[in-house]
């Protein structure tokens, strides 16, 4: 076992250790949020949009969920005079600032040539990007002594939250609507330099000669994991086509529907399926953590996708030509962050009193009354409204949510346990992605969010399902 680092850190060392969680949140909010789909619109046309963004999601998600293990799993055994974690951090930045540099050039193309060059650039993209998360998740347990790691955690979420998405809705947002995409990518890749270059100031030992050999099981069991997941959601998505075609032109309400049912196909399916084939029984057998995980993955399925076709969304509802659009989809999501930071020290205290099942069940409660908001606001002032509700119920369900998963998990394995539904964060961008973005085609991006609000609903009640969780407080 790792011993636990003894040197106190210095109020500003916080600040290093945590850096690059801003760079990734930025990278991520720019590509996903606003770069990539006004790309993929640029390249297919308005009919095809969400199928063609549905797919480039649904692989780079994938492709994060087994980059980020093998390079979480490398990190912890490489041996190097500057410690383990930094040069994965430095070599993901370097290899990501290219890769944008590319990015800006696709940008000028068009058709399906464009298409499939950002698709291959966004995969390498998310492969750089993970590479640098697999270093820089080691850095809190690694450098920062037990007693402050509430303190750096703090500072983790101020950084990783509402400052980098004030960054996107105040700089970076108004470039993109002006079609200043280079410019934007150009600004993004200086935010990621300057966080590697304090990353670079975090007091980390060599770690030669103190690394151990590598267990290569788990990453194995992730693969078949993943594998099993990839294959359920491509296969409801055939599904899904293959109905559509069937039922012809139909009403909205009955292709969003099918798109809902086999987003709650996908939700239980998928988790069952995936963990089914790890080679350990003690999580096949574990009901409590595999409902648990259900929940998770239902809830963030509505919360990454609201904010993945948020432009689209805008788009649709609204009227709005491009360039409105990209500027609104980047202050909502700055809004919804800070709601988010508010609200977190009260649900931490709402989850540490009250049974944590029920107040999971209620932040998604909230969250479904988000998307009521959503859909029958009449106007753009009430996506404020709708923004700020979803922050504080994504506040309340994921402080309530997490610390119920460290009531039902074994404490000698929280680790292995909570690394696992890792799974579901990429599984959720996937799910809704693949299958709503070809809903999303024919029915429209206001049905789409309809349906995020019923995956909402399934979340509040799978949690309710968790048997196991000791009484909180």
């Amino acid at each position: 076992m790792t011993e636990a680092p003894a040197r106190r850190l210095h109020w500003y060392e916080h600040i290093w250790v945590n850096a690059n969680w801003f760079a990734l949140t930025l990278r991520a909010q720019v590509l996903a949020g606003l770069v990539v789909p006004l790309l993929v619109q640029n390249y297919v046309g308005e009919g095809q949009k969400g199928s063609y963004y549905g797919t480039i999601r649904l692989w780079a998600l994938m492709m994060a969920v087994l980059t980020q293990a093998l390079f979480g799993l490398l990190s912890d055994h490489y041996p190097s005079r500057w410690g383990r974690r930094r040069p994965f951090v430095v070599i993901g930045t370097l290899a990501e600032v290219v890769v944008f540099a590319l990015m800006a050039w696709v940008a000028g193309l068009s058709g399906m040539t464009g298409f499939y060059l950002l698709l291959v650039l966004y995969l390498l993209s998310m492969l750089a990007s993970n590479y640098s998360q697999g270093g820089t998740q080691g850095l809190i347990p690694d450098v920062v002594p037990p007693e402050q790691r509430g303190t750096t955690s703090g500072v983790k979420m101020l950084l990783e939250i509402p400052l980098p998405l004030v960054l996107v809705g105040l700089v970076i947002a108004p470039m993109v609507s002006q079609g200043r995409i280079g410019l934007a990518l150009a600004v993004t890749a200086a935010g990621m330099l300057v966080c590697m270059g304090l990353t670079l100031l975090v007091h980390e030992e060599s770690s030669l000669g103190t690394t151990t050999p590598i267990d290569w099981k788990p990453l194995l069991s992730l693969v078949w994991m993943t594998v099993v997941f990839t294959a359920i959601i491509l296969g409801l998505g055939w599904v899904v086509k293959v109905v559509m075609a069937a039922l012809g032109s139909t009403s909205r309400l009955v292709l969003s529907l099918v798109g809902v049912l086999a987003m709650v196909v996908a939700v239980i399916a998928g988790i069952f399926g995936s963990l089914a084939v790890h080679s350990d029984p003690t999580v096949r057998r574990s009901r409590p953590f595999i409902w648990w995980t259900i929940s998770r993955l239902a809830a963030l399925v509505a919360v990454n996708n609201i904010a993945s076709f948020l432009l689209y969304f805008l788009q649709d509802k609204f009227t709005l030509p491009a360039q409105e659009a990209v500027s609104l989809a980047g202050l909502l999501p700055m809004v919804l962050g800070g709601f988010v930071v508010l609200f977190g020290l009260v649900a931490g205290w709402l989850s540490d009193r009250f049974d944590r099942r029920w107040m999971t069940a209620l932040g998604a409660g909230i969250g479904a009354l988000g998307v009521v908001v959503i859909v029958l606001g009449p106007s753009i002032a009430w996506m404020y409204v709708a923004a700020a509700i979803i922050g504080l119920a994504y506040a309340l369900f994921n402080v309530a949510s997490w610390a119920l998963g460290t009531d039902i998990i074994p404490t000698e394995r929280a680790g292995e346990f909570l690394g696992l539904q890792n799974l579901a964060g990429a599984g959720a961008g996937a799910i809704g992605a693949y299958i709503g973005g070809s809903i999303a085609d024919h029915t429209g991006y206001v049905w789409m969010m309809v349906m995020f609000g019923v995956m909402f609903v399934l979340s509040a009640l799978t949690v309710l399902w968790v048997k196991e969780a000791r009484p909180a407080g």
